[in-house]
């Protein structure tokens, strides 16, 4: 695999059924402090055990595995993914997934959809990229069911310039979701290299913006412009798909980037911590951690800094620890004082009872996959000290 510029070029048959991997964490030198990892271990082990009392079959096998530290192939944790196998939620989202890859949605989303421009506009593609989250939570494979034949689906939804069309019905890129579909088609085995999946890459590298993050082209830059800034935005992107806005992202460096766009792409990026544009990718990760707890410049993407602290699940739905896990998958570490207050924030988010909690809307299985996405997070910290 090689780049010209900033473009993967090379390919390579595509990898079907990996199991259940996570990006490795850069190497680290010792540089912990001691006093802190034995703290910090011991909330992890306090938490580990409450939850581990109660968690169901996937979430113990990321309980087990990515913060007990246990091989995939103990008797143990084999134990947990067959029961995982017959998880109800499992189950049916595995029943309900079409031979064409795709999920049914209700009526009235149809009806919606019907009316727009059609898939990948619209709840189709939206359902398969959360049924597909869940389901490699749930420990789920491309081999399963009919994943891999959803995943060629979001394949067949890339245009020309390399970026997966949809979901949004305005047929405006969105950085953000092409971040969550590389994402998606990482962590089902397919490789970087796949040349489709390198396309989408370095069309995410090509829209990097001044600042080192991403935004959404047009309702993000020019519709700020005083020509437009008053129109309805149904009236501007009639302009927009008529031709009538002439767009150069570069007449737009004193905008800021969309932290939540940024922080979507970075979640595709965080698989391949050791690609060769990573000091590129980094500047996104920089971009993010100065805007921690910050409020959002764009109206039109979570604006308000109380989104940082939401412990939401699925994480995507914009929560500061979901950043915070890529940002240390690309290389963040222990003694950025950048980093170490967010850990610290994450402890002191810790409910008496050794759980983190949902609190926008508090649910008793999501709740589960939100202390273990924590615990995750920490292990991780714990492990660079």
């Amino acid at each position: 695999m090689r780049f010209v510029g900033n473009c993967l070029v090379e390919t390579c048959p595509v990898t079907a059924g990996a199991r259940y991997t996570r990006p490795t964490l850069p190497t680290l030198a010792n540089t912990g402090d001691c006093v802190l990892k034995r703290e910090l271990d011991a909330v992890i082990e306090q938490s580990y055990n409450r939850l581990n009392k109660v968690a169901v079959p996937p979430v113990k096998f990321w309980l087990l595995v990515y913060v007990n530290g246990m091989d995939q192939e103990d008797h143990e944790v084999q134990r947990v993914l067959e029961l995982a196998e017959n998880y109800p939620p499992r189950v049916k989202l595995l029943r309900l997934l079409r031979e064409d890859g795709t999920w049914p949605i209700s009526k009235q989303r149809r009806t919606a959809e019907d009316l727009g421009p059609g898939p990948p506009y619209g709840w189709t593609y939206i359902t398969m990229i959360r049924n597909l989250y869940w389901l490699h939570d749930y420990c789920a494979t491309s081999d399963d069911g009919y994943i891999g034949n959803a995943l060629e689906k979001i394949f067949s939804w890339q245009n020309d310039e390399g970026y997966i069309e949809g979901p949004m019905p305005d047929m405006i890129p969105r950085p953000y979701y092409c971040g969550l579909a590389l994402s998606t088609i990482r962590k089902f085995g397919i490789p970087l290299s796949d040349r489709r999946a390198s396309r989408l890459f370095n069309w995410l590298m090509e829209k990097q913006r001044h600042d080192g993050g991403w935004n959404i082209p047009y309702i993000q830059d020019v519709k700020y412009l005083p020509q437009y800034k008053h129109m309805k935005m149904n009236a501007f992107l009639d302009l927009v798909h008529g031709g009538g806005v002439p767009y150069d992202p570069k007449a737009f460096d004193n905008v800021p980037s969309c932290y939540w766009s940024t922080v979507g792409v970075l979640t595709g990026m965080a698989w391949d911590p050791d690609n060769p544009l990573i000091k590129e990718i980094r500047r996104g990760g920089n971009f993010v951690l100065n805007g921690f707890f910050k409020k959002n410049y764009h109206p039109s993407f979570y604006q308000s800094e109380k989104h940082w602290e939401l412990l939401r699940y699925p994480t995507y739905f914009g929560s500061g620890y979901w950043a915070l896990d890529s940002l240390l998958y690309l290389g963040f570490r222990s003694g950025d004082p950048r980093i170490d207050r967010l850990i610290e924030w994450l402890v002191q988010a810790r409910m008496k009872d050794g759980f983190w909690y949902n609190k926008e809307r508090p649910h008793e299985l999501h709740d589960q996959w939100v202390t273990v996405a924590v615990l995750m997070i920490l292990r991780y910290y714990s492990n660079m000290l």
